[in-house]
């Protein structure tokens, strides 16, 4: 192996998901220009169609389970390489299709239709996007670094997600609301084009890894080992729910609950959303890093009994009129980073249940829906019970977790 193969791995693993988060994070902020362009239908009302445009951008998640399943049997048996290459142009290809679809008033019921079918599709690719990308930099990262290899896949979360919130911000700035809804909207997601080429490329260059060509001359996995896996990913479920549950309310769902339950202005969720991935960024590189030296079971545990204690007053002074949005702002910095410290381990930790056969096939099956949770039940502290909730069951599962596996070969 190339002695900057292990660097490459890092940047073509990465850079995939980077294109997957900055998209998802284009479609929440553009969301009500979505609504009105494509799922204002005839007699319905504006909130009709943002929910229904919620609803659209919700069930691409229903689908990164089953994406995670194909590709990651076909990452399994033809290489993560080429399966990675597959998804990245498949992904890419979706993305920038969004672009191009005619909206509601030229082509009719046929436009919600194609955008829902395209995250459908999204879904499908992101769930092999997702998963492989962690097998990869993982089986590529040497004994004693995987937290630190795992954490930039989810590093390039945070970036994504940034990326996505700046680009909508930019073009709020300098084009009209007309223009903005009339065409510029489609600017964002051609740009996953030139995204989706320069990855390619960095992906084509790039070695299968190790612990995949390894495995090749072993045999076929046992019974045996194919009900462990099944009882592996019951537990992996209830670790990373709080992961999943604490990220998607603080890092996604957030603008929308601070618009539609609190009533704040657009600008002023956007920079708050900013905020939160900043805290969400600051400390995933360093808690893979500690999860690498004190182990995953500590860092985790640690940050999901924080989110258990805090999640409930954290949101009470989102609630308060009287604070100062300086306050809302560390309020939202502090919840990222807590998340960031579940993202900074989980990667490496969720490769090390699976043995190499097995590993791709749910790294992807993280994701927990709570779009439109308070426009269901009115309870404005509905996402600080939820996330209160999952933290319970993650704690539990968290404390099986074995204190040396950060220190085991993923072949052990």
């Amino acid at each position: 192996m190339q002695p900057d193969a292990h660097k490459r791995a890092l940047i073509a693993g990465s850079i995939g998901n980077f294109i997957e988060w900055y998209e998802f994070a284009v479609y929440g902020f553009l969301a009500t220009v979505i609504a009105k362009n494509f799922f204002q239908l005839e007699g319905e009302a504006g909130l009709t169609s943002l929910i229904l445009t919620y609803a659209s951008f919700a069930i691409a998640f229903f689908f990164r389970p089953l994406g995670a399943v194909v590709f990651g049997r076909i990452g399994d048996r033809i290489g993560r390489k080429p399966t990675l290459i597959i998804v990245l142009v498949l992904m890419t290809l979706a993305t920038a299709a969004i672009g191009i679809v005619p909206v509601y008033a030229s082509i009719g019921i046929a436009a919600p239709l194609i955008i829902t079918l395209l995250r459908i599709l999204q879904g499908l690719f992101a769930g092999g996007e997702y998963g492989g990308a962690v097998s990869l930099m993982t089986e590529f990262a040497p004994r004693g670094k995987r937290g630190l290899y795992g954490a930039w896949q989810s590093f390039t979360v945070a970036l994504g997600l940034l990326a996505g919130a700046g680009i909508v911000a930019l073009l709020s700035a300098l084009l009209t609301p007309e223009a903005l809804h009339d065409w510029g909207w489609r600017i964002p997601f051609f740009l996953a084009l030139p995204m989706g080429a320069v990855a390619l490329w960095l992906r084509v260059s790039m070695e299968e890894t190790p612990s995949f060509v390894q495995q090749q001359d072993k045999p076929t996995v046992a019974q045996a080992d194919i009900a462990a896996t099944l009882r592996a990913i019951v537990m992996g479920i209830g670790r990373v729910m709080v992961w999943s549950a604490a990220g998607y309310t603080y890092l996604v769902i957030m603008p929308t609950y601070l618009q539609s339950a609190l009533h704040t202005g657009f600008n002023q969720a956007l920079l708050i959303a900013v905020i939160s991935n900043v805290g969400f960024a600051l400390t995933i590189i360093p808690s893979g890093i500690l999860s690498d030296r004190i182990g995953r079971r500590t860092v985790m545990i640690i940050a999901t009994a924080l989110l258990l204690i805090l999640a409930l007053p954290l949101l009470k002074l989102l609630q308060a009129e009287s604070i100062a949005l300086a306050v809302k702002a560390v309020v939202v910095l502090i919840a990222g980073g807590l998340v960031g410290m579940l993202a900074g381990p989980g990667p490496a930790m969720l490769s090390e249940m699976f043995p190499t056969r097995m590993r791709a096939i749910f790294s992807g099956c993280a994701g927990l829906i709570i779009t439109g949770l308070i426009k269901q039940t009115g309870n404005l502290d509905i996402p600080a019970y939820y996330v209160m909730a999952t933290a319970v069951v993650s704690i539990f599962a968290l404390m099986t977790l074995r204190k040396d596996d950060h220190l085991r070969s993923l072949e052990e």
